[in-house]
């Protein structure tokens, strides 16, 4: 085996920068995916069965079908679907997002029906309004049930991103390759994104442990 990242530490810093780039996409896509996922699962437990439907079936598309193939039609099929060609980083954030949704409202709706019955049925009880209700006693519960299953999610998001490479964007792997392109050696920057991968992803691991501690303690 002939290792030498003599040649290629030189280039760390580039490939760092790289860093933002996927934590930009990674914690823009988390969002639009907390928050769609958040409105699917509310479809789910809806007693008004066209919104079940609607969101049973936008969750076995996007859980069906590979998250490549899904930022592939976003990104390469804009132009025949919208006329116009959608940046490298928005198609990446919108693929991810709905992508992510999917998952995100099954953790949801399942931290939702594992909150006890008696809750609901207080609120409504006391006249307090449906919106309110889940909005102020039955989500924060929920919340706290799933933060694991949440912080999993966004690390796998996280690791994941590595696929935005494809369409061009200037990422963590992205970087990595062009750098072993000019040094003819691909071994060492790919080994050298990995480790920034893993370093991230541990990162996020230690995060979320102590926001769980914390939301324990605050119980």
């Amino acid at each position: 085996m002939n290792f030498d990242f003599t040649s290629v530490l030189p280039s760390l810093p580039y490939i760092l920068r790289g860093v933002i780039v996927t934590l930009q996409i990674v914690a823009v896509a988390a969002l639009l995916g907390f928050v769609l996922g958040i409105i699917l699962s509310l479809f789910k437990i809806s007693k008004f069965k066209p919104l079940v439907w609607l969101a049973d079936a936008y969750t076995s598309i996007f859980r069906g079908t590979p998250l490549v193939l899904q930022l592939m039609i976003i990104h390469f099929g804009s132009p025949q679907i919208f006329g116009y060609q959608i940046e490298p980083y928005v198609s990446a954030v919108l693929a991810f997002g709905l992508n992510s949704a999917a998952y995100i409202s099954e953790i949801i709706r399942a931290g939702i029906m594992a909150v006890d019955k008696g809750q609901s049925e207080a609120a409504m009880a006391l006249g307090v309004p449906y919106g309110k209700m889940m909005l102020n006693i039955i989500l924060p519960q929920a919340l706290k049930n799933i933060l694991p299953a949440l912080m999993n999610e966004f690390i796998t998001l996280t690791k994941e991103s590595a696929i935005v490479t494809t369409i061009g964007v200037m990422d963590i792997m992205r970087r990595a390759y062009q750098v072993g392109a000019e040094k003819f050696r691909f071994i060492e920057p790919l080994l050298l994104a990995g480790l920034i991968y893993y370093l991230m992803v541990i990162t996020l691991t230690l995060l979320g442990k102590v926001l769980e501690r914390r939301m324990r303690r605050s119980d």
